[in-house]
């Protein structure tokens, strides 16, 4: 029984540390965590009540120093409006600097905001360039998006080739319309 209690005693000394060391590090303005604890509030846990506006908070600190993950997060929170009202200028612009940084699911759902004109004005050619970059990351929804836009010649000359090539990375990167795309076009054909 001592030995029971003297290892749960350390348990808490040591995780209450540690709670207290990574406080420090997100006060003090590390972006990584501040984004964890942005992660914190968002999903709630062991310790933490999820809290969107807190989670928000915290995301927004780690955004303005550049941590492209809370960029992207951010942009989903305004997307549903978690924490804050639903914003879709907000939703574009933190999703374009996690876009422009290489996050690859910020550049698909940037490519689809310029494909449908949300948040911005609708241009091909700019959804067709960041679906490229997260379809070349191995992103299936882009890859399959990408190949439906040369399939329909969308802000592109339509290209069968380049159809099938991307329509077929999708489906390998488990798509699940791809290989109905594949066959409904008959794909293999090129």
């Amino acid at each position: 029984m001592k030995v029971s209690v003297l290892l749960f005693t350390l348990f808490l000394i040591t995780n209450i540390g540690y709670g207290q060391t990574q406080f420090n590090k997100e006060e003090a303005g590390d972006a990584d965590a501040q984004f964890e604890l942005g992660l914190m509030y968002y999903n709630g846990g062991v310790g933490i009540l999820k809290d969107d506006k807190q989670a928000l908070y915290w995301f927004n600190k780690a955004a303005l120093q550049g941590n492209a993950d809370a960029q992207y997060v951010l942009g989903i929170m305004y997307n549903y409006g978690l924490g804050t009202l639903k914003d879709t200028k907000q939703v574009f612009y933190w999703t374009k600097k996690a876009a422009e940084q290489g996050h690859a699911e910020a550049q698909f759902n940037i490519g689809l905001m310029y494909y449908i004109g949300e948040g911005t004005l609708k241009d091909f050619k700019q959804a067709f360039y960041w679906f490229k970059k997260a379809a070349e990351q191995g992103l299936a929804g882009a890859q399959y998006n990408l190949g439906l836009m040369y399939y329909m010649g969308d802000g592109i000359s339509i290209d069968k080739k380049q159809t099938a090539y991307w329509i077929k990375q999708a489906y390998e990167n488990g798509h699940e319309k791809a290989e109905d795309k594949w066959n409904e076009l008959e794909l293999w054909k090129y």
